[in-house]
């Protein structure tokens, strides 16, 4: 999938706004984790470079339509201006004369941050006149937030009614590398699957199971189907809905010969913030009064074979609770066999949302493929979905 990149020459002086994700976490009023800050800079430098008149726009947490000063943008522009050492200025609002004036006055290579889109209820909504007076300062429009591309907002979808519209680096890079992994992957290929629940991997299992060499299953969605195969789970996470899926799917993968892979043994304790006691159980015969909560040894070194071999791996979903160091060594091997399968030659790309919160907090973000930014838009991405937010850019 090809998109519409930021054109090469014809942006000295324009205004342009950027459509970024700044949905970063706060703590005492400042921001805690720049990650997603730092994503965005290729496509800043390239428009500041460019002489472009630069003006940021992203929501932050869920002010459900009102003026939150909690979730004010403003910090974020403190962490900007101090990451890159750029003038970084401050609008607050994010649309109508305020706004006009700011970018009236800006120079080529400035950079304004604009306050948070989500404080007018008609952003959830794709309202088309309020997506209209966020265009009308504005020469052209860049989409940069893969993370959000999934919604249907005025801000990411809706604008692109009423201004000349590109894809950001940021948005061509993971639409580039999603998409060869989903629609192109170099075989062997391996999925893993965690997290909590099947029905959050149901249109992903669907959409890419006759690509799919190895399916690995860990994290809670895993006891679903242990339970299908009739094994004794005690307190663990089973969506009783979702035990029919689980054995038609391990009866269609057997039909295609894939091999599924899940844990031979799992780390079991009294809840995910336990402290201790913890024991190492059978998968299929865990204590009635334990709950599973992070894949065993025997199962982490399983699932790393299976990643030795492998020419891409695709991973969605935690292998456990790994925010509780005792429950986060499943998760860590995972991420180590996805390093390791890197050195070799082995394209590894890690879903966004917990999975990449894991592997950034490990200090393995940097050590495999591509970290997608995306959480929801990523999980779409792999079902097969159109993006409201990329669509507009597709080139074939």
């Amino acid at each position: 999938m090809k998109l519409k990149g930021l054109p090469e020459t014809g942006l000295e002086g324009k205004r342009v706004l950027v459509r970024v994700d700044f949905n970063v976490p706060l703590r005492d009023g400042a921001v805690s984790d720049d990650t997603r800050i730092r994503a965005h800079l290729d496509t800043i430098r390239r428009l500041r470079e460019a002489g472009a008149r630069i003006s940021l726009i992203s929501h932050l947490g869920r002010p459900k339509g009102k003026v939150s000063p909690e979730f004010s943008l403003r910090p974020v522009a403190y962490r900007l201006a101090e990451l890159t050492g750029w003038d970084v200025g401050f609008v607050d609002e994010c649309m109508g004369p305020l706004v006009a004036g700011a970018v009236a006055e800006a120079r080529p290579g400035s950079i304004l941050v604009l306050e948070n889109v989500r404080f007018h209820p008609e952003e959830e909504k794709n309202d088309p006149s309020f997506a209209k007076a966020l265009a009308v300062p504005f020469d052209a429009f860049v989409m940069d937030a893969f993370s959000a591309a999934h919604r249907a907002h005025a801000s990411t979808a809706g604008i692109t009614a009423f201004l000349p519209s590109y894809a950001g680096i940021l948005l061509c890079r993971e639409v580039e590398i999603l998409g060869q992994v989903r629609d192109h992957p170099k075989r062997p290929f391996i999925l893993i699957l965690g997290g909590a629940k099947v029905s959050d991997k149901i249109g992903v299992i669907g959409h890419l199971l006759e690509k799919v060499d190895t399916l690995v299953i860990g994290g809670g969605m895993a006891f679903t189907f242990l339970k299908a195969q009739g094994g004794n789970v005690g307190r663990s996470l089973v969506e009783q809905d979702r035990i029919g899926f689980a054995e038609n799917l391990l009866a269609e993968a057997a039909s295609r010969n894939i091999e599924v892979l899940l844990p031979e043994d799992i780390v079991a304790g009294d809840s995910p913030d336990s402290s201790g006691p913890i024991e190492i159980v059978p998968s299929k015969a865990i204590p009635e009064h334990l709950m599973g909560l992070d894949i065993g040894p025997k199962a982490a070194e399983a699932f790393s074979r299976a990643i030795a071999g492998a020419s891409t791996v695709l991973w969605n979903g935690p292998m456990g609770v790994f925010e509780n160091p005792c429950f986060a060594e499943g998760t860590r091997r995972i991420a180590k066999s996805l390093e390791e399968a890197t050195s070799l030659g082995c394209q590894t790309v890690v879903g966004g949302g917990d999975t990449a919160a894991a592997v950034g907090s490990m200090g393995f973000a940097d050590k495999v493929s591509h970290v997608s930014t995306g959480g929801g838009a990523s999980l779409e991405f792999f079902e097969g979905l159109p993006l409201p937010g990329i669509q507009p850019f597709v080139l074939d």
